[in-house]
C-alpha cells in the first residue's frame, strides 16, 4: 500500500501490509494494495458476472427494472465505501467484501436458497454465505497456480457473515472467530450493515414498482413517513416516481448518518487502538442507535408482511422452489444428464466424499445458475417438446 493511503487509516483499521495473508503466497501487487487486488479479482470472476441475472425478490424475467444481485452488490459497495471513508477505515477492503458477499446466492433469491438447503438437508445443508466463500476459495477456475481467487483473509472473513457452529470447525481460519466468539474487522461489520441498509430501502422501490405495496401503506412506517413529510413540504407537486426516489435516498442518508455517528461513539467508548482490539470486543462496534434500530425493525416487519409474503411473490417463490427441487432430484437420479463440466466436478467430489460429494457438486452447479438458465435447464429436462440442443450456458 502506498504511504499516502496508509496515512489516512486509523490504527484499528485493516491494513493490507499487515494482512493475515492468502492461502497461497503471492508477491505484492505493483501499484495496487492487496485489497484492491481482491476487488479486481472479484469483478473479473464468472460468479460476479452471473449476478446480473440473479434476483433479490422478483424473478429476473418479470421485468428489466427490478434490482438484481449485481445492482444490489454495487449499491452496497457504494454505501460501504462512503462509511469507510468517513471513519478512516479501509475503503478497498469494504468494497471487495460488498462486491463478493452475494456470489454464492442461488437463482431465485432466498426462495432458491431455502429450496436448495432442503434438498441438501441430508448432505450438509446449503447456506449462501458459506457458498460465497466456496466460490472464491475453490470454484472459480482462472489462475494457473491455484483454484479459487486466493483472496486475503480479511476479505474472506467479511464474506462469511454468518456461520453455524457445526460448519465453523470445517472452515479453518475464517471459521475460527465463530468458535472463539470474537468479532470480525470493522470493515466487515460496516459492510454487513450497508447490505441491510441497501436492501431494506431498495425493496421499497421495487415493491412499489411491482404494485405490491403503495405509498399510503408506507405512511404507517415512521422512517418512511418522516421523509415523506419533509419531501412533501419542500416539493409539493412531485410525481410519484420522483417522490419515491427522493424519499428513499433520504432514508438511506439518515440511516447511514446514524450508523456513522453511533459507531464513532462506540469506537471512542471502547478505546480501540488495534485491529485485535476490534476482534476482542464482546459485541460488534458498528451499530445503529437504539432509536434507529427500532425504526428499522418496523420497516423490516412491514416488508416481510406486505411484500415478501405477498401472494404474488409467494407464487413466484413456490414455482422457483419447484424448479430447484426438480433439478436437484433429476441430477441425483442420473448424473449423466449433467453437462460435461458439471459431471466432471461431481465425479471428483464423489471420489473424495461419496454420495455427499455428488450432492455438493450438484448444489454447486445449481447455485451457480442464473434465474433464466435454471428455467431453461428445467425446460430441457422436463419438457418433452424440448428435444433439440439449445446453445445456452450458465
Amino acid at each position: 500500500m502506498n504511504s499516502s493511503y496508509s496515512g489516512r487509516l486509523v490504527s484499528y483499521a485493516c491494513n493490507d501490509m499487515r494482512s493475515y495473508g492468502r492461502m497461497h503466497e503471492e508477491t505484492h501487487p505493483t501499484y495496487r494494495n492487496e485489497y484492491q487486488r481482491d476487488r479486481d479479482r472479484i469483478i473479473h470472476s464468472a460468479a460476479f458476472r452471473r449476478l446480473e441475472y440473479k434476483t433479490q425478490v422478483f424473478v429476473n424475467h418479470e421485468g428489466d427494472l427490478f434490482r438484481t444481485r449485481l445492482t444490489h452488490s454495487l449499491e452496497v459497495a457504494q454505501i460501504a465505501r462512503s462509511i469507510a471513508r468517513e471513519l478512516q477505515l479501509h475503503e478497498d477492503l469494504s468494497e471487495a467484501i460488498a462486491l463478493a458477499h452475494d456470489l454464492g446466492h442461488t437463482p431465485f433469491g432466498h426462495a432458491g436458497q431455502t429450496a436448495l438447503n432442503d434438498c441438501m438437508k441430508d448432505f450438509g445443508g446449503f447456506e449462501h454465505n458459506i457458498q460465497s466463500l466456496r466460490v472464491v476459495d475453490k470454484l472459480e477456475q482462472k489462475y494457473a497456480d491455484f483454484n479459487g481467487l486466493n483472496l486475503t483473509f480479511e476479505t474472506r472473513e467479511g464474506i462469511l457473515k454468518h456461520c453455524a457452529m457445526s460448519n465453523a470447525k470445517d472452515l479453518g481460519d475464517v471459521g475460527k472467530r465463530f468458535l472463539e466468539k470474537t468479532q470480525p474487522s470493522l470493515e466487515a461489520q460496516l459492510t454487513d450493515l450497508s447490505d441491510e441498509t441497501a436492501y431494506n430501502n431498495h425493496d421499497i422501490d421495487d415493491g412499489i414498482r411491482y404494485g405490491l405495496i403503495n405509498i399510503d401503506e408506507l405512511l404507517n412506517i415512521e422512517l418512511f413517513r418522516t421523509q415523506y413529510d419533509i419531501v412533501n413540504k419542500q416539493y409539493s407537486s412531485l410525481d410519484d416516481k420522483k417522490l419515491i426516489h427522493e424519499i428513499i435516498r433520504r432514508m438511506i442518508n439518515v440511516m447511514v448518518v446514524d450508523l456513522i455517528d453511533t459507531s464513532r461513539q462506540n469506537i471512542a467508548d471502547a478505546g480501540l487502538n488495534t485491529v485485535e482490539d476490534v476482534r476482542n470486543q464482546g459485541q460488534k462496534i458498528m451499530a445503529f442507535s437504539k432509536e434507529m434500530s427500532e425504526k428499522k425493525l418496523e420497516l423490516k416487519q412491514f416488508l416481510r408482511r406486505e411484500l415478501y409474503q405477498h401472494y404474488r411473490v409467494h407464487r413466484m417463490t413456490k414455482k422457483a422452489a419447484d424448479v430447484i427441487e426438480a433439478l436437484f432430484n433429476a441430477f441425483m437420479d442420473d448424473l449423466k444428464i449433467l453437462p460435461s463440466e458439471a459431471l466432471e466436478h461431481c465425479n471428483i467430489l464423489k471420489d473424495r466424499h461419496g454420495e455427499r460429494g455428488i450432492a455438493r457438486g450438484i448444489s454447486d452447479y445449481i447455485a451457480g445458475m442464473t434465474d433464466r438458465y435454471a428455467i431453461v435447464e428445467f425446460e430441457r429436462i422436463f419438457n418433452p417438446r424440448q428435444l433439440s440442443f439449445v446453445n445456452l450456458h450458465p
